[in-house]
């Protein structure tokens, strides 16, 4: 996963979409001020820095040493976060936590696997959150459901850029998250959607690709600097005024155990 991100997540923390306010504040409100969270996937603590001070202790996880340095510059030393590298592999040499949360990570994870462990780690009331932008607005696996994007996806495409096989094999299938939780012990699904706007300029649509995997400094290799000249200069032909405007839906979908099930008992 660290070689997938190679580099972006400088780019990451400055330019992927936060949650916004009245989304962190409904998440921490459903698991509770005195609860442990683990931020599973944490990346550079889009999730865990604003969560921080509105629950007990945030226990930050990530398989990139890069993210987790990104993150504690972000974070400036909040008390209340601990950051550790681990994965969806490693939940067993945790700490104790009471909820999981997971933003754009629970698709690079055996989504099934990790039900069945968490059902044997969490408390009897311990959730599930998932936390990101809905499916059909403009990530970048579904093409063209932004403005800018197709001139992205043509840029990428002139430099050989897609999916890598590695991405690939930890992707998920189409299969939607919800679906998944509803096929898992945690499948009393609850879900509330914010809107946002937000406007785009030419060095935000850029540094949003270099966050991407696929178009990451690493993947371009000695060939960033091109890249990011093609990409500014196919932009700016395609929209001169340089502003974007964007509609951004995110879910919070909280998934516990539906009342009188009792946590699996450990192998």
């Amino acid at each position: 996963m660290e070689e997938l991100f190679g580099g972006a997540a400088p780019y990451y923390a400055r330019y992927r979409p936060a949650y916004g306010e009245a989304a962190i504040e409904h998440l921490a409100r459903a698991l509770g001020p005195d609860s442990r969270v683990l931020d599973l996937g944490c990346g550079p603590g889009t999730i865990a820095v604003p969560l921080a001070g509105r629950v007990r202790t945030v226990l930050a996880v990530d398989p990139a040493e890069e993210m987790l340095a990104a993150g504690r510059r972000l974070a400036a030393g909040a008390p209340t976060i601990t950051w550790l590298r681990g994965d969806s592999t490693t939940l067993r040499a945790l700490p104790p936590f009471d909820h999981v949360v997971m933003g754009r990570s629970f698709h690079w994870m055996d989504r099934r696997a990790v039900l069945a462990d968490l059902d044997e780690l969490l408390p009897p009331r311990g959730a599930v959150a998932l936390i990101g932008p809905v499916s059909r607005r403009g990530e970048p696996w579904q093409p063209n459901a932004q403005p800018w994007q197709p001139v992205e996806r043509r840029v990428c495409a002139d430099f050989g850029l897609g999916m890598s096989a590695a991405a690939t094999s930890f992707h998920a299938t189409a299969e939607p998250h919800r679906d998944v939780l509803a096929a898992s012990p945690f499948d009393h699904l609850e879900s509330r959607t914010f809107t946002r706007r937000l406007t785009w300029d030419v060095d935000g649509l850029v540094g949003l690709q270099l966050s991407y995997s696929y178009s990451s400094p690493a993947a371009l290799g000695d060939r960033l600097h091109a890249f990011v000249e093609a990409l500014r200069e196919a932009l700016l032909a395609d929209n001169p005024a340089g502003r974007w405007e964007q509609e951004l839906l995110t879910e919070v979908l909280i998934a516990r155990r539906p009342p009188g099930r009792r946590p699996a008992d450990p192998p």
